[in-house]
């Protein structure tokens, strides 16, 4: 197990040059004795600002370069921990025993940024960033950005430690660690993370947010002696959440909700109230899980609600249902901000308007709707609305049975 230590955050690195113009790249195992003897012979530069750096060989911390103190070279090396540096380190040294071609600290002037790791795979160029830190949205977007724009495929991966599981099937998740989504070419969506100490992937999948921060989700640990590179870009495994389970915290945090409501949850506890709804009694067809809902900050019993208030609830069985219907109340709501939208610079081909879609085609399974086409649905069955606890409780647990029914299909 590798000891990390915390010390202050400085602009460290871990390749350099000589005065030769020889690089030096410490991701590999050099002996202390090695680097003792090339450092009383040489001088090293900064490959990026050119400017002399320091050759740390101490036997607590993993060895380095350091800047000087009075270094302008900042930006590109801030927040360089030893978490940091120990982390790259190790994921450098497992790309290279695949014998996949990559550089530690590759530095594109071009584009003026320096992934922690280069390498290509499979006729792919990636930039692969270890993150111990927070970062802006706005800098995050632009790096991610940048490298799209210029034939990187971004893999950004985020330290385990920023990571807040609450149980085993339940994780806090902030906007920052949100951004690290990516999806694989099978169209899953997952944050991959990486623990030094422990030298363990962790992959964060089947992501179902019944909340703005608290989502269902499977972590799984994977040892970095055991697995491959595939294992981290393309993820197998589904993992179904328990009805149940969603229905419990879907209801705690709506009751949660609604007893001690902030500013901002006024305008939709009014709106519904105006409809002649009441949160405690909610139709149990609301606030479904779907697979693309992590697109949507807004929490899927809030913009479930609006679909139902702003189309579903006028409709009569046999009445049809259009895609531009129900994508004309969706837009109007998130431009009114009452439907808000994630900005994952990670996520290709889908967009958060998916998550409706699955819902809809949720709904024809339960046999609500019918689906008639591409963007047509036929009401078969209207949602009924609960009128009292009993009622609602009742009601639920129909729903259950049908729900399960739905899913061992």
């Amino acid at each position: 197990m590798v000891e990390l230590i915390d010390i202050k955050e400085g602009n460290d690195l871990l390749t350099a040059l000589t005065k030769t113009g020889k690089k030096i790249c410490l991701g590999f195992d050099y002996k202390k004795e090695t680097l003792m003897s090339l450092r009383d012979k040489e001088e090293f530069v900064c490959p990026v600002c050119r400017e002399t750096v320091l050759l740390r060989l101490g036997d607590q911390r993993i060895f380095h370069f350091a800047h000087k103190q009075s270094s302008r070279c900042r930006e590109l090396y801030e927040n360089e921990t030893y978490e940091h540096l120990e982390g790259k380190r190790q994921l450098f040294q497992w790309l290279i025993k695949q014998n996949i071609a990559s550089v530690l600290e590759y530095y594109d002037r071009n584009i003026q940024q320096r992934p922690d790791i280069m390498f290509k795979y499979n006729g792919q160029r990636y930039a692969l960033e270890y993150q111990c830190s927070t970062l802006t949205d706005k800098v995050f977007m632009k790096r991610t950005n940048t490298y799209l724009e210029n034939g990187y495929t971004p893999l950004w991966v985020i330290s385990s430690s920023q990571l807040h599981q609450k149980r085993k099937d339940l994780i806090t998740l902030s906007n920052f660690q949100y951004s690290f989504l990516r999806t694989a070419s099978s169209g899953r969506l997952y944050i991959p993370a990486y623990c030094p100490d422990k030298q363990l992937f962790q992959l964060v999948e089947s992501i179902t947010p019944f909340s703005i921060k608290n989502s269902f989700a499977h972590l799984s640990s994977l040892p970095i002696q055991t697995i491959e590179l595939d294992s981290i870009l393309e993820p197998q495994n589904d993992h179904p959440i328990s009805q149940a389970s969603w229905n419990r915290e879907v209801e705690r945090y709506m009751f949660n909700w609604a007893l001690h409501p902030r500013t901002e949850h006024k305008p939709f506890l009014q709106e519904i109230y105006n409809q002649g709804l009441n949160i405690f009694l909610i139709p149990p067809e609301i606030g479904l899980p779907v697979a693309h809902s992590v697109l949507i900050q807004t929490p899927p019993f809030i913009w479930q609600t609006y679909l139902f208030v702003d189309v579903l609830a006028h409709k009569n069985p046999l009445d049809l249902i259009t895609l531009k219907e129900i994508n004309t109340s969706y837009q109007k709501r998130i431009q009114k901000k009452q439907i808000i939208v994630r900005h994952l610079p990670q996520v290709k081909n889908v967009t958060p308007f998916t998550a409706i879609i699955e819902y809809l085609q949720l709904l024809e399974k339960l046999n609500f709707l019918k689906q008639k086409g591409d963007t047509i649905f036929e009401v078969q069955k209207k949602i009924l609305i609960p009128h009292s606890n009993r009622e609602r409780e009742e009601a639920k647990q129909d729903f259950l049975a049908q729900y399960e029914n739905v899913l061992s299909r």
